[in-house]
């Protein structure tokens, strides 16, 4: 299949198969939520950094204990954590269910089986994933707000050895780029299913294998780099618009009031927002699984086949 054939076909699936798109929907809102969360604590050290004052680790959890009971932070902190473990772990959950099913789709098989996709190769993606840490803006952003907080006059040198080790985990995870979908799709001799390092050789062998792909794998780039940008604008209006909305209404409603409808409005867009990203994120997904599927039925470049006559001889 061409490029072309391989965009079209994975749209297809994704408009199509609305199993796929469930995991894609909640895996999408579960990643904005936790967006939030980051933009929200960051904007804040950011305007306490800049005012020469920065915030400590803790400081959000003290301020919010100075202002509620002690039962209600402790169920607030207990929720927020447990929050955080479902907005972690949940995307890699879904992913092994998207890449399977679309799979599936492609192969025209029966679509389903999802939570057997996804517990299966949850272990596996989750290690992968982890793998790459550093090549996650959110955990750059992150390392460098605490290496501004605590290190200092060395938190520049910090920062550029950060940014380094972003950048080449990013050359990594563009010879990798396979990895998840060797874990979840490809099968050994055996018709076993292969390990993390198999799956990191493998796609690895794919990626040099087929360079010439380059422009589609850049086309492909492009498609992450759009639903970054506009995953990073609606994180950043949600909340604006939903306080905004929220102190208007306090110049003429209690205070109480004003506020749950701005957070019911928060709920509403992350809601909107959300259903816009899957879409986004199970197409992403299924053209990078449609083209590992067909890359895998070529020809491995290394292999070099015996004629009869030279197998004969060899016997």
């Amino acid at each position: 299949m061409t490029p072309r054939e391989i965009i079209a076909k994975a749209w297809a699936i994704t408009k199509k198969e609305r199993q796929v798109r469930r995991w894609g929907y909640v895996s999408a809102a579960l990643e904005t939520l936790l967006n939030l969360k980051l933009l929200i604590y960051q904007v804040w050290f950011l305007i306490s950094y800049l005012e020469g004052d920065p915030i400590g680790f803790f400081t959000v959890e003290a301020t919010i204990l100075e202002h509620v009971p002690l039962w209600f932070f402790i169920t607030f902190i207990v929720t927020l954590i447990l929050a955080l473990i479902i907005e972690w772990l949940f995307p890699n959950l879904a992913k092994g269910a998207i890449i399977g099913l679309a799979a599936k789709a492609y192969n025209k098989e029966e679509v389903k089986g999802g939570l057997v996709l996804a517990i299966y190769n949850f272990f596996p993606i989750f290690a992968i994933h982890e793998v790459f840490l550093l090549g996650r803006i959110a955990t750059v952003i992150t390392m460098i707000s605490l290496l501004l907080r605590y290190t200092g006059d060395m938190a520049p040198i910090g920062i550029t050895i950060l940014i380094v080790f972003y950048l080449a985990t990013l050359v990594m995870q563009f010879f990798f780029i396979f990895a998840e979908e060797a874990v979840v799709i490809y099968r050994d001799e055996d018709n076993n299913k292969i390990g993390i390092g198999r799956a990191l050789k493998h796609s690895f062998k794919l990626v040099i294998s087929y360079l010439g792909h380059v422009v589609f794998l850049l086309l492909l780039s492009f498609v992450i780099i759009l639903r970054v940008f506009l995953n990073l604008i609606m994180v950043i209006l949600i909340p604006g618009i939903a306080l905004g909305i929220g102190f208007l209404f306090t110049l003429f409603l209690p205070h109480i009031v004003a506020w749950s409808i701005g957070g019911i409005l928060a709920v509403i867009l992350i809601g909107i927002a959300s259903y816009f990203f899957a879409y986004l994120s199970v197409f992403k997904q299924t053209i990078w699984t449609l083209t590992y599927m067909e890359l895998s039925k070529l020809k491995e470049l290394d292999v070099i086949e015996l004629t009869p006559e030279q197998k004969a001889e060899e016997l």
